[in-house]
């Protein structure tokens, strides 16, 4: 659980400095969690209410992670890693609470490609 929560942290963190860059443009929540459901719904097969309830999960966590970095700019890391893996910990919870056994197994193996995507998400 704590490898999946620090993956959506690099994940999430890896984003946000691609996004950043200038000419980059960084994605709003919204276009973040309509983007982030649709590669869910393609991994997973979610259907039509597993969608919206995905997509309102994805908002009010992609609200919660911009609000983190706005109130932590300049700030130290490790103080909003630690919120962050805490607000991940809380949207797993509720993801699993969406999905469906087998669905939520398809999310985990999503998730860890995901991470071997993204360099492995782990420190350097």
């Amino acid at each position: 659980m704590k490898k999946l929560a620090l993956l959506f942290i690099a994940v999430f963190i890896g984003t946000v400095m691609v996004k950043a860059q200038p000419g980059g443009g960084m994605m709003n929540p919204e276009e973040r969690a309509k983007s982030q459901t649709e590669r869910i719904k393609e991994a997973v097969g979610l259907n039509a209410d597993q969608e919206k309830k995905v997509y309102e999960l994805n908002l009010e966590s992609g609200k919660k992670m911009q609000e983190m970095f706005q109130q932590n700019q300049g700030g130290g890391m490790e103080g909003m890693r630690e919120k962050m893996q805490a607000s991940r910990e809380e949207q797993n919870k509720k993801m699993k609470e969406i999905l469906s056994a087998d669905q939520w197994t398809k999310y985990e193996k999503y998730m860890e490609e995901n991470q071997r995507g993204f360099g492995g998400g782990g420190p350097r």
